[in-house]
């Protein structure tokens, strides 16, 4: 089916102060009626109004995988994306899960109203944003309310310190309903000390860990986003290979007794010795 539907012109704000930096709306020159996040020059959201289906970035196009393969194709989900920048997967998940229940927090709310101002989202999404901090907003939520939990947050470049440890990880367990799924942005580069850290911590919490990446970043080659997979119930694996090997820039997935090889001696993080992602490489995101 073609979602691609007409869009009203965007008039992009120049330069705009919000809590998290300087944010600007960039057309995609290559893509009509797509738009960039960029927050201080870094990229954060690739926005496409006419056909919100479409997941520019590499990463986010894995998590859109974990999305499709959370319940049978196109039943209604009730997720919380925590970290919200321009709405990507929200668009997303309205557009394919007509219906759905989405909560979003973000705590930069300045940035929020520039995106719902200038990239408005479709009239019949069910979608509420609250600004608050991600855990915060987190631990607002009742047990056992969601299907999937997406995190997806950064201030900056990096992942905050708290957002990263075992007593957080338990907080969306305990948002999750029983089998639901966990999917989070791990950005880290070599020797992917932050990742392992991360799969341990998970693996702490959750039954079933699997991580997506492209292969280079996999390997430590390159500094990249990985998307860590958690639940207590099984993973469709064999659905995301397909998926991950499909892309445009083909994925890895490594599980099972790879993923214990990939983390090694990591143990879990906790609060007290909790650490922001690394700082990635001068450039590396630059659009």
């Amino acid at each position: 089916m073609n979602r691609r539907r007409a869009a009203a012109p965007v008039v992009p704000p120049g330069p705009t102060a919000v809590a998290g930096g300087t944010a600007e709306l960039l057309g995609d020159a290559d893509r009509d009626g797509s738009w960039v996040l960029l927050v201080d020059g870094t990229p954060q959201s690739h926005v496409d109004l006419t056909d919100p289906t479409h997941l520019e970035f590499e990463y986010v196009r894995r998590m859109g995988h974990v999305l499709d393969l959370a319940a049978e194709e196109g039943r209604p989900l009730d997720v919380v994306h925590l970290g919200g920048g321009a709405l990507t997967l929200p668009r997303y998940v309205a557009a394919t899960r007509r219906g759905s229940r989405q909560r979003v927090v973000e705590v930069d709310e300045r940035l929020t109203e520039l995106v719902r101002s200038h990239l408005p989202l479709p009239r019949d999404a069910r979608v509420r944003v609250r600004a608050a901090d991600a855990r915060a907003g987190l631990a607002a939520l009742p047990a056992a309310s969601a299907d999937v939990v997406v995190g997806d947050v950064f201030a900056g470049a990096r992942t905050p310190a708290h957002l990263t440890s075992i007593e957080y990880a338990r907080e969306v367990h305990r948002v999750l309903r029983p089998g639901g799924t966990y999917a989070v942005n791990v950005a880290d580069g070599p020797p992917l000390r932050f990742a392992r850290g991360q799969v341990a911590t998970l693996r702490a919490v959750f039954a079933v860990v699997c991580l997506l990446a492209e292969p280079g970043t996999m390997r430590g080659r390159r500094f990249g986003n990985l998307v860590a997979v958690a639940s207590d119930a099984a993973l469709p694996v064999a659905a995301l290979v397909r998926r991950c090997a499909g892309d445009p820039m083909p994925g890895r997935v490594v599980e099972g007794a790879e993923l214990d090889r990939f983390a090694g001696r990591a143990r879990p993080v906790r609060d007290a010795d909790a650490v922001a992602s690394p700082e990635p490489p001068e450039g590396v995101f630059s659009r």
